[in-house]
């Protein structure tokens, strides 16, 4: 259950929404001629395009759909209640939790196979509810399957009375047709980036052998693993769901993939609930500066929050600063063969950083890090690293959607550049962040243009932010969800990556939303 559960559920407080001010942040000069093509992100923009109450120009409110139960599904549903326990591992899952699995034919629509190809997605429910949930989770995270299990094991019972949660693993992740593309030693290369770097050559040719290898085994999916797509997968599911509307809740980056469903379904959007919803800004690098901004912040918080339970590292940046620095002299090894350098280190730190019910872990983590044991702090990056045929990598469909989602493509002497700047502003987090703009280096350009973010004709859309996120930054969610005429926003004053369920305010107002159809005050706070 999440850490807030034992604190008492404190009111929410309300702002009157006030236009978000987006101001560059100052990288000056070294981001210049960074993206693909100019920077579409002015100096500052004053209320993005989103009329205020009252205006004459406002577009007619939709209102939010009701729920209504399945009509003709055609889902064939199979008991899976060991084979996803299994999948799960630890920590467990109440014996109460039943889960059904099934597998769900979508077209692979490459670009030079429209609408044509097969892929299949994995999908598991859970719940007794009548009314399907879809939950889509971030594309390096658990696979949504799992995701939406844990989900169920730590929402109120309510939830489960209303909703049947259908966990989706989202095309080329989990048991859905995997990306397994990137051989063992380049995983590791790509992850192992010196955070005291000041380029990315050997990321850069980590990532070229990389994009090869996926070239060769991926063939004309290799383009088709993104965002868009994988929108277009949620319509075919919704259809064989035998459901009018998708109702659905999203994480992270699976906010991107449920926004970009309004974008080219918005008739068949329900109630949804994004949480932690990505920035859109075309500007990848001054993005990427965001998340390292995010995640020294997240550390901060991690930080004071070790203190306060009386945790043995003393300062947080202090402590992770001594474990890069002792493995930048000599890596070591897990118990089970893996050799850990500063560069994984700091990937499993901020891995832990984003799971907020595991701080007390990643702090015991780093205490016997500094002793020369690093297996506990490597399990963070286990998923990542490790690749079997029952858990496959996360890194490969993460680096194959995130590729294909970007635009952007830095020459070596933009990316030095970047990291260099990067580094000195965020010494944790800097190269960790440069180094996904090096992943995408040799990877193909999107080649398709994309209709215009908003999704106009939408319902109420409710956008949950974090104040500090290292994975999503709470700016960034603000400036996505200023692009959606319809988006309501509420935000979580804690810490972590995504506020459901950790905040109880914003676990009762989602409830509030999805069930009885009550829409929160825009601009809405929940105290940490």
């Amino acid at each position: 259950m999440p850490e807030s559960e034992d604190q008492p559920v404190r009111p929410a407080s309300t702002v009157r929404r006030r236009p978000r001010l987006i101001l560059m942040t100052a990288v000056a000069a070294v981001l210049a001629g960074c993206t693909a093509g100019p920077s579409v992100r002015p100096a500052v923009i004053d209320n993005d395009g989103k009329t205020t109450p009252g205006s004459s120009t406002a577009p007619q409110q939709v209102p939010l759909p009701p729920l209504t139960e399945p009509r003709s599904p055609s889902i064939k549903w199979d008991g899976c209640d060991e084979a996803t326990r299994q999948r799960l591992g630890l920590p467990s899952v109440p014996d109460t939790l039943k889960f059904s699995c099934a597998r769900v034919p979508t077209t692979l629509d490459a670009p030079d196979l429209p609408g044509r190809g097969l892929s299949r997605l994995s999908v598991v429910k859970t719940g007794d509810g009548p009314i399907p949930l879809v939950v889509v989770n971030d594309v390096d995270g658990e696979p949504g399957s799992l995701y939406a299990a844990r989900l169920a094991a730590a929402l109120p019972p309510e939830y489960l009375r209303k909703f049947s949660l259908i966990g989706v693993d989202r095309r080329g992740t989990g048991a859905s047709m995997p990306v397994q593309c990137i051989p063992g030693e380049i995983r590791a290369e790509l992850l192992g980036a010196d955070p005291a770097a000041g380029d990315l050559e050997p990321v850069v040719d980590a990532a070229r052998k990389a994009g090869q290898q996926c070239a060769i085994e991926l063939d004309d999916s290799q383009v088709a693993m993104d965002s868009w797509r994988a929108a277009g997968d949620l319509e075919e599911l919704r259809e064989q769901l035998g459901m009018d509307k998708l109702h659905a809740l999203g994480r992270g980056d699976g906010s991107k993939v449920l926004a970009e469903y309004a974008v080219r379904f918005p008739a068949q959007v329900g109630r949804v609930m994004l949480d932690g919803l990505p920035d859109p800004a075309a500007d990848a690098a001054a993005v990427q500066e965001s998340v390292a901004a995010s995640a020294q912040a997240t550390l901060d918080a991690f930080g004071a929050d070790c203190i306060a339970r009386g945790c043995p590292i003393g300062d947080a940046r202090a402590a992770v600063t001594a474990v890069a620095d002792r493995l930048r002299g000599a890596p070591a090894t897990t118990t089970d063969g893996v050799e850990v350098t500063s560069g994984i280190a700091i990937y499993a730190v901020h891995a832990g950083l984003a799971q907020r019910s595991r701080w007390v872990e990643l702090a015991e983590a780093l205490k016997t890090a500094q002793t020369g044991d690093v297996t506990p702090l490597a399990a963070f990056a286990e998923p990542v690293l490790k690749d079997s045929r029952a858990r496959p990598t996360r890194l490969d469909g993460t680096l194959a959607t995130k590729c294909n989602d970007s635009a952007t493509r830095l020459s070596a002497e933009e990316l030095t550049r970047v990291t260099t700047t990067l580094r000195d502003k965020y010494p944790q987090f800097g190269v960790f962040a440069a180094r996904q703009l090096a992943w995408c280096s040799p990877w193909p350009v999107r080649r398709e243009p994309l209709p215009p973010a908003g999704a106009p004709g939408a319902p109420p859309i409710l956008v949950a932010g974090t104040a500090t996120d290292p994975v999503t930054p709470e700016q960034g969610t603000g400036r996505a969800a200023d692009q959606m005429p319809s988006a309501v926003t509420i935000t979580w004053q804690g810490a972590g990556h995504g506020a459901l369920p950790l905040s109880p305010c914003v676990t009762d107002a989602t409830r509030a939303f999805l069930i009885d159809g009550k829409i929160p005050v825009d601009g809405t706070l929940c105290p940490a």
